[in-house]
Order: structure tokens, then sequence, then C-alpha cells
């Protein structure tokens, strides 16, 4: 898996090393008014590591016709996202201190935008997926994330998309949310799907010649000036193990119940994962109000996304993980989304991937 086999892990990353060749900040295409807030409460803000913290999901894409180019789609990504945001305009927000509490903190819809970054690699799609450590490259190369300064978090954007062009056609939309975001994967696929729809039609309402306003070929072509090598990602090569429990009742408002619905799942999830969860792990509680609680636990003795940026080609390979730079394990408890058509809540157990049974 992620992580093992050094030598090889790192001849194939340099291999197929990624570059660059641009970056840009997409905010709402509307201002957010009034602004919208989320408080976050938390024990041990550097114990549980919410700065790093965080969902990763990779879409990739053979090229069926000239509309698939990556560096199309980036262009349309533009102008969809930012649509998209109006809608949830916390993606676009930043993190906050309130106040001088050491573990208080909130997500404000300031509009400050997420962060697309357009990417190339050297290989071929087919010969990526072929590889021995493609979990571990996918980590390395097809995904941005930067870990928000606990100090100054204002200053560090909570979502990043990088899309990645192949050699010979093809690409992937690699996507990178903060975990205090959205706070359980079925969150990630509902705004995703609700993305790729607003795309989609984005798309199709204008004439298929028509090329959008920021596509990079347009600007300039990729040989004449060198790629963007100072900016620098910390994604992680770890990758945590999930299982999700759905609930029929929703219970979340009464904490007692949720430390003992997290330590049933827990030892579910053991069993059907094949992991063992460490001693100690965090408790990720999103309330009805948005709100979210962390706190510590101890123990008592995922996704199929069918997605598409185009239309009539759906993805051929999906990954998703859960990223830390920690190995605690993790248990989020969450109301289910409004199109899950239920008012229960979904509970994710992720156990690191070293603690074997």
């Amino acid at each position: 898996m992620a992580g093992e086999g050094g030598s090889s892990s790192t001849a194939a990353t340099s291999a197929t090393m990624s570059r660059i060749e641009a970056v840009q900040t997409v905010m709402p295409a509307k201002v957010t008014d009034p602004r919208l807030s989320r408080k976050i409460s938390v024990r041990d803000p550097l114990g549980c590591g919410i700065f790093g913290r965080r969902f990763h999901t990779v879409l990739y894409f053979k090229s069926v016709t000239k509309e698939d180019s990556g560096w199309l789609v980036a262009g349309w990504i533009r102008e969809s996202l930012g649509r998209a945001l109006v809608e949830q305009p916390l993606l676009g927000g930043r993190l906050r201190r309130v106040g001088d509490s050491e573990g208080e903190f909130e997500i404000v819809s300031n509009d400050s935008g997420v962060r697309l970054m357009e990417a190339r690699t050297s290989m071929a799609l087919s010969e990526f997926l072929e590889l021995k450590e493609w979990e571990a490259v996918e980590a390395d190369q097809l995904v941005f994330w930067k870990d928000i300064d606990g100090q100054n978090p204002q200053f560090y954007p909570l979502f990043y998309v990088q899309v990645t062009n192949f050699e010979r056609g093809g690409c992937s939309i690699g996507i990178s949310c903060s975990l205090l975001l959205l706070a359980d994967p079925l969150g990630m696929a509902s705004f995703l799907k609700r993305w790729a729809s607003i795309h989609n039609t984005l798309v199709s309402e204008n004439d298929k010649s028509k090329l959008p306003i920021f596509y990079l070929l347009s600007l300039r072509r990729l040989n004449d000036t060198p790629s963007i090598h100072m900016i620098s990602s910390n994604t992680s090569r770890s990758r945590a193990r999930a299982k999700i429990f759905n609930m029929a009742e929703n219970m979340n408002s009464d904490e007692k119940i949720c430390r003992t619905v997290a330590s049933v799942c827990n030892e579910e999830a053991e069993c059907h994962l094949g992991t063992k969860m460490a001693s100690k792990y965090w408790l990720f509680l999103k309330k009805l109000s948005e709100d979210i609680k962390i706190e510590a636990c101890s123990k008592e003795e995922i996704m199929p996304l069918s997605i598409t940026f185009f239309q009539g080609n759906r993805p051929i390979h999906v990954s998703f993980w859960i990223g830390s730079l920690i190995n605690d394990g993790l248990v989020i408890i969450a109301p289910s989304s409004s199109d899950e058509g239920c008012s229960g809540m979904n509970v994710v157990v992720t156990t690191p991937e070293e603690e074997k049974i």
C-alpha cells in the first residue's frame, strides 16, 4: 500500500513528477451577504492535527474527444466552481481564531476563495494506473494541500483542486478539502455531485467551439516559460482506511450517546477492515447547527463516486482517502445530508493502516 517499498516508490515518483503550470484563486461568483460562519471547538488543536487533516479524492478520465482535454476542463472549472461556491460559500472561506481562547475557532465565508492548480505529467494515464506504487505517487503528485498554520490560519485556503494532464491525453481531477469544512465523506460527495451538475450545464449552454475565458493554452505556450516550482505541497502518503455506518435516528445532540455509538462502530470497523484502532482516537462531532466539536476519546475495553466533468465520459477510476500527519484513529459523526433522503446520522471510522489486527 502507499508508503511501502521506499526505493521503488521514489523512482516512480521521480518518473511521474507533475509540473504545476498555473495557479488561480476561484472565488464565489457572487458576494456572500450575509456572511456565514461555523464554530469549531477543540480541546487540543495541535494534538488532534486539525490543521492537517483533510479529505482527498482523485477522479481519472480518459480522453475520448478533444473536448476532454484537461486544459479545457480546468478553464471551465474556473467558472463552474465559482458558481458552485455560491451555494457552499464556506468552502471559499478561511479559518480564524475566536478571541484569546486556544481551542476556539470559526470558519467564515469571507470569499477569499479556493486554489485551482493546473499541472502536467510526462506519463500516460494507462501507464500510471499500472504502477506498482501508484497510490504513493498519486498522493505526492495528483493532489495539492498546504497545512494550515495554527498561529495564522486566516491566510490558508481550505479547499484545493488540481487538474493534471497526462501524456497522450487523459487527465485527473484531484480535490483536497479540510476535514473541518464538510466533516464527513458523504458531505464531500454531495458537493461534488452538485458542482459537476453545474459544470456540465455550463458547458452544454456554450458552443462547443467556444473556449473558456481562462483557457491556459490560449494565454501562453507551456514550453515558453518555466513551470512553477516555488509552491510546495504537504500531501502525505499515509492513508487511513474508512468504514461508513448509516443510522436511521439522529442522536448527535446527545454527546454521551455519540461516544457510545463511536465505541460500538469502532469494534465493527476493526472486524470489517481487519485493522486495529489506536488506543486514543479523535471524535469529530458535527451538530445540526453545523458547529463542530472535537475531543479525544479512549477505547473502552469510501466512496465510489460516479461523478463526471465531461458529458458522457465517466471516470475510469476514483480514489478517496483521509490524509493526516498523525497516526491516531478518527471517528466522525455527522447528520445525514438532505439528498440522502433520511434524517439520521452517518458515522465514519478511520483506522491507521499500520495497526493490523
